[in-house]
């Protein structure tokens, strides 16, 4: 699929790596995405939504750290966990939320299936074993399924983690990760504001 990166994305990966701040960062950017998203649904059914993509997202970031430890790149962890969320929205009919158009979902599921099965995840259980809380219930709209309409999907990067970088540029598979990366611009650990650009 398609996602940014840039120096704050491997200050995140610095920062949810380390005991206090990894807590600090993940509860920023369990808001930032729950925003995100939320402005991706349907208006009608925003706020009855945000309980249980706040549940749902602080689990992927557990995802995101043992991604990271099986040895996959911050663009790849970080992939793993939209996919997860995109496995979410298509089970409950969020389609106009998806990332990616539903015909993609098993080609994004092969690509990372080793893992997946690691820990029990799939489309149909997109959090697998990182279900560690209650995740709250949220009414799903499964007639969307019988004629998904995509508004946010980015087709066509279903063989691959394409990286937008600052430039506009593309990257298959990711960037470089610089060195001596300050933790401190990671979300949540100053006072600067995140942007949809951090998730």
């Amino acid at each position: 699929m398609k996602i940014r990166q840039n120096i704050r994305h491997f200050a995140a990966k610095k920062a949810l790596t380390m005991p206090v701040v990894g807590d600090i960062a993940t509860d920023k950017l369990v808001g930032l995405h729950v925003r995100v998203f939320g402005e991706k649904a349907d208006p009608d059914h925003r706020e009855e939504r945000e309980p249980h993509m706040e549940a749902f997202f602080d689990c992927t970031f557990d995802t995101y750290v043992a991604a990271l430890e099986a040895g996959f790149s911050e663009a790849k962890a970080r992939e793993i966990t939209h996919i997860q969320a995109n496995f979410d929205f298509y089970n409950h009919g969020w389609t106009e939320m998806m990332e990616f158009p539903a015909d993609e979902l098993e080609a994004h599921y092969e690509r990372y299936e080793e893992f997946f099965q690691r820990y029990d995840i799939d489309i149909a259980n997109p959090l697998g074993d990182f279900r560690t809380q209650d995740i709250p219930e949220a009414p799903s709209t499964p007639e969307k399924l019988d004629d998904p309409e995509h508004p946010h999907a980015v087709g066509g990067f279903a063989d691959d983690v394409y990286v937008e970088d600052e430039s506009g540029e593309l990257h298959v598979g990711g960037q470089e990760e610089p060195e001596d990366v300050d933790v401190s611009a990671a979300p949540g650990v100053n006072d600067t504001d995140v942007d949809e650009s951090e998730a």
